[in-house]
Parts: C-alpha cells; sequence; structure tokens
C-alpha cells in the first residue's frame, strides 16, 4: 500500500532478532533514533556491551523524506555488512531507525556472499520482530493574538483539532500548533481571516 507524502514508517521501540551461520553467530538490533547523535550513542553502548565479539556493524536512516543514511561494515570486507543491513530498511521503506548486527566469529570464513547473506538475514529477523507504525510528518505554527479574540482560535482550533503544543492567556495571548502537514494551509488559512486589530503568526517549523 502507498503512503500519503505526509507520512512515513518507523519502528515503535526496540527489537532484536538472532541468525547463525557455520557457527558465526549474529545478533541483531533494531533501535528507533531521530539523530546522529543518537546513533553513535547506541553503536558506542553496544560496542561496550558486546566488546568480545568480532565485528559490530550497523546501518541508520533518518527523516521523514529518507535522505540521511549511513552504514559501516565495522571490519568486514567492504559492503558485505552495512549496505545490506541498510539494503531491509529500504525494502520495508522504514526511517528513524537504527539497526546494530553483532557478529560472533565461529572459525569458518563464509565468504563474501555468504555475508552479504548473513547481515541481510540478520537485519531482516530484527525488522520481522518490530512493531512498525504509520507517523504523520507535522508542521508548526504559533500564532499571537489579543484576548478578545480567543474564543474566535478556539472554535477553529475545536473544529481542525490540532495538537496544543502550548498556550498562553494574558492580555496578548499566543498559541503552538501543530498538525499534519497536508491540513497546515487550511489551519493557517482559518486564522488569518479572524478579524482581529493585532494577529501574527510565526512562520510555520517543518518537524523530522
Amino acid at each position: 500500500m502507498q503512503m500519503a507524502e505526509d507520512t512515513y514508517k518507523t519502528i515503535k521501540g526496540l527489537s532484536e532478532g538472532y541468525y547463525t551461520e557455520k557457527r558465526s553467530r549474529f545478533l541483531s538490533f533494531a533501535i528507533p533514533v531521530r539523530t546522529p547523535e543518537e546513533v553513535t550513542r547506541h553503536v558506542r553502548e553496544y560496542r561496550k556491551k558486546y566488546y568480545d565479539s568480532r565485528h559490530v556493524c550497523w546501518a541508520y536512516m533518518l527523516g521523514a523524506d529518507r535522505k540521511t543514511f549511513r552504514t559501516n561494515d565495522d571490519g568486514e570486507p567492504s559492503s558485505t555488512a552495512g549496505k545490506p543491513i541498510l539494503g531491509q530498511i529500504n525494502s520495508s521503506e522504514l526511517t528513524d531507525i537504527l539497526i546494530i548486527v553483532v557478529r560472533y566469529f565461529g572459525g569458518i570464513e563464509l565468504g563474501t556472499g555468504g555475508l552479504i547473506v548473513a547481515y541481510r538475514t540478520s537485519a531482516a529477523e530484527a525488522i520481522a520482530a518490530a512493531e512498525i507504525e504509520e507517523r504523520t510528518v507535522d508542521d508548526e505554527l504559533t500564532v499571537v493574538f489579543e484576548y478578545p479574540y480567543l474564543n474566535g482560535i478556539m472554535r477553529i482550533v475545536k473544529e481542525e483539532q490540532p495538537e496544543i503544543v502550548s498556550q498562553k492567556f494574558e492580555m496578548t495571548c499566543e498559541m503552538t500548533l501543530r498538525i499534519r502537514k497536508n491540513l497546515f494551509e487550511n489551519l493557517k488559512n482559518r486564522i488569518l481571516k479572524v478579524e482581529t486589530a493585532y494577529l501574527k503568526i510565526i512562520p510555520d517549523i517543518t518537524l523530522h
């Protein structure tokens, strides 16, 4: 099923997989992440936890547009580990995800083809165990207005049902609203039509 342009798929939480080939053991972990800094922290933690393993290979994909990604073979022959892991992320159309595969060497060389199959299968096992959810790409706007116009603004909020991120009600009121990207312009236009002597909309921020 094709997703709408303002949705993306990711995993809800940590999931694990396991694969063996010629006595080599592959432990795989799918981890939700939002930033490269999170990726670095998780990779460091897993390398420390599995310090006695031969390789800790990984790949990640970030952002609703799925344009930020990276792979690492961690000493395996070039493109035999990170690239197959990323391939499984792409096959499942996932983002905001890091997959780490830890290898314990079994004493028998697998060869290039065997490694590709092993890392690909390990990543697929972690994804298969994950709970996948579809999320919307949201935009935010902050509207500043005079208190007498609060009821008019709140009527629009009730009808359009954006998420209220923050609000402040004084002589000058301020509300930050978040709504699905394809509903954003309608919300913005309705607010702009409110007849008030002072109404200001702070430019929208696209969330990633």
